[in-house]
């Protein structure tokens, strides 16, 4: 056990808050999946994923550095230790569990899948677009539909005009975020939710296995949030609908 883990450790035994350890939480967020984590417009940082990791952090008297990650490589970074936290709404599948560890619940996580008219995944020239290394992206080639991986929403909005893909599946909200997007509305694409356990499901941060000591108090400090009314007020703020 390193010293910073060590004095957090009895910090917490002695019920002292992160804040006195003086070891800061190294944060993986995304910059670029607005409502959940985006850059306004002065660059700072935020978003509804953002901003509960920033009153969780409060909420633990813990000091917070993020940092903006991409989701190709995230499950595999935490799991390497990169990381303390991934403020990223994950879904807790069998192979991420013997990965990393997961908070409680965060918040229900849906899909939805946007096609053109007359396209049906899985038909040999739909070719559907997804964010790499995502729970959707496993979904899609389980199903053996033609795949194409996307970094960012603005991407596979990209790939939609070009008439690379035809279709895309996406957690709800990208989905929000694009139906915001002029460019994707004018594609004209039908919506629907894709009914598959594997995808309705909840979704929890993720805490690297080399700070397990971290649930706890992450959990707890979830719970209070909940409570208090400030996990209403961060979910009022970026979406418009309850989603805990």
């Amino acid at each position: 056990m390193g010293p910073g883990r060590y004095v957090f450790v009895l910090c917490l035994t002695l019920g002292i808050p992160w804040a006195a350890a003086a070891v800061p939480l190294k944060v993986a967020v995304l910059d670029d999946a607005p409502p959940l984590g985006y850059r306004d417009a002065a660059g700072r940082l935020t978003g509804f994923s953002v901003s509960l990791m920033q009153a969780l952090c409060s909420e633990m008297a813990a000091e917070c550095e993020f940092e903006p990650v991409k989701l190709e490589h995230l499950v595999d970074d935490l799991a390497a230790g990169h990381f303390d936290v991934a403020a990223v709404g994950l879904l807790s599948t069998p192979e991420r569990r013997q990965k990393i560890i997961f908070t409680k619940p965060v918040y229900r996580s849906l899909t939805l899948l946007f096609t053109r008219a007359g396209s049906k995944p899985g038909q040999p020239e739909v070719r559907v677009s997804t964010f790499k290394g995502s729970a959707q992206e496993r979904y899609i080639r389980d199903r053996g539909w033609a795949l194409i991986g996307a970094q960012s929403a603005e991407d596979m909005v990209e790939q939609l005009r070009a008439g690379v893909a035809q279709a895309c599946v996406v957690p709800l909200m990208t989905g929000l975020d694009l139906q915001k997007n002029g460019g994707f509305l004018a594609l004209g694409l039908k919506s629907s939710v894709l009914q598959a356990a594997e995808l309705e499901s909840n979704a929890s941060f993720g805490i690297a296995p080399q700070k397990a000591e971290l649930k706890g108090p992450l959990d707890k400090a979830l719970e209070n949030i909940k409570r208090n009314g400030i996990f209403d007020r961060i979910n009022s703020l970026f979406l418009p609908f309850r989603i805990d």
